[in-house]
Formats: structure tokens, sequence, C-alpha cells
């Protein structure tokens, strides 16, 4: 190496020792699996705590610690959007603990049925269509929409953070599976969030050009206020 690089390769060295952990991408794994043993603490698994748990000894495991029944059928359905989701992470499927996936099922009822604009502010999704026809699509940070209808046993993805949904352009029920590359996706519903977090009237009349009865109704719709975390008090 020519002299006048050892400069630069000084300067990439000091920089990658200086930068924080969070900086560098995730470890390998270094064991197969972690099934996390719940009754180490004597309680039901808390999500909140999982990388505290202990795994479970490996030689007491079998295949149905590796398998899951809960998305044989379809949740409940909301009245409002005919839609119904089940989310499976690793509070509910604990052997997905440390492999970075998850997992979701969501149907729509026939004539209609939409899952509402949303985004995982941890993952990016893809999005198997099982039965029905679907539009679905995003919208990228640019305010692109990329849209189209899927048919039974076409794909879609849905890169992480950008808003998305689904709705049914059927006869019948739909069935979508969905896919994240995270163990704790999240998800942030958008008329949920807006409308029925307690954000100040003000800010939603003026930001969406609501008069105070339409705020109201979608106030209403959306549910009541949460805790406000806001300084300002009305």
């Amino acid at each position: 190496m020519a002299p006048s690089s050892h400069p630069l390769l000084l300067l990439a060295l000091a920089v990658a020792l200086l930068l924080p952990p969070s900086a560098t991408a995730d470890p390998d794994a270094v064991q197969d699996y972690c099934v996390p043993d719940a009754g180490a603490r004597g309680r039901p698994l808390d999500p909140s705590l999982l990388p505290t748990y202990p795994c479970r000894n490996p030689t007491n495991l079998t295949a149905s610690d590796f398998a899951f029944a809960g998305v044989r059928a379809a949740g409940n359905f909301s009245a409002d959007t005919g839609f119904a989701g089940i989310s499976v992470t690793p509070a509910q499927f604990p052997a997905l603990h440390t492999l970075g996936v998850s997992f979701a099922r969501a149907d729509l009822s026939a004539a209609g049925g939409v899952n509402p604009p949303h985004y995982h502010p941890r993952a990016t999704e893809t999005a198997l269509v099982l039965a029905g026809r679907v539009y679905a699509g995003f919208v990228d940070s640019g305010g692109r929409l990329f849209a189209k209808v899927l048919e039974k046993g076409e794909v879609m993805v849905f890169p992480k953070a950008m808003v998305h949904f689904q709705m049914n352009v059927g006869d019948e029920p739909a069935t979508v599976y969905g896919t994240f590359n995270s163990e704790n996706p999240g998800i942030v519903r958008i008329p949920a969030t807006v409308f029925g977090s307690g954000i100040k009237d003000g800010v939603l009349e003026r930001a969406f050009g609501l008069d105070p009865t339409e705020l109201r109704r979608l106030e209403k719709r959306f549910g009541p206020p949460k805790t406000k975390l806001s300084e300002m008090e009305d």
C-alpha cells in the first residue's frame, strides 16, 4: 500500500471504532434457535422482557414447539371496515424469538372489506393472497402510489415504513398472509392514529380542512382519545 493511503486507512479504522453498536448490523445468531423459557419467571411470557429469558433446553423441545395453529381461522371482523387480523410475534409463538421474523393473517369480507392505510415502522412486509381478489398498494416517501389488483397466489411487497393498504374487490371473502423481517414490526394505523389519539382539534381542522362537525364524526368513529402525553393542556 502506498504511504499516501495510510491517513485514509487510519481514519476509516477510527470511524469504525467510534461508531455506536446501533450503527452496525445485527450480529449473527450464535445458536440454531432460542425458545424462551417462560417458566423460568413463573408467569406467562412477557414480550417486553423477551431478551432476558433464558433459552429452553434444546433436548426438551419437540416439533410441536416449532408449529403454530393460531391462524387456521379468521379473527374477529370489524363492523366498520370488514377487516379481521391476527398478528403473530414471539409473544404468541415463542419459537420465533431470535429468528428475526413474524407473520400475520388478514381477512377481508366480501364487497369492499378493507385493511385501512397503515405502516410497520420496523419491517418490510410481503403479502401473499391466499383467496380472493385484493386491490393492494403502498405510497412511497415521494407521494407516488404503487397499487394493483392481486389474484390468488400473487405476492406484493410493502417496503419498510411505507403506508400501505388492501381492499377486497372480489365477490367472495379474501385472505392475505403477511410476513415481516422483524420479530416486532409494529403497526401504526393512520385513521386511528390521527383521529383517535387526542391530537388537538385545531391541528386537525387546519391540517385536513375539516370543520368541527366533521372532526367530531371522525373522532367518534375512531374511538376515544388515548392518554395524552403532550405538554400542552386543553
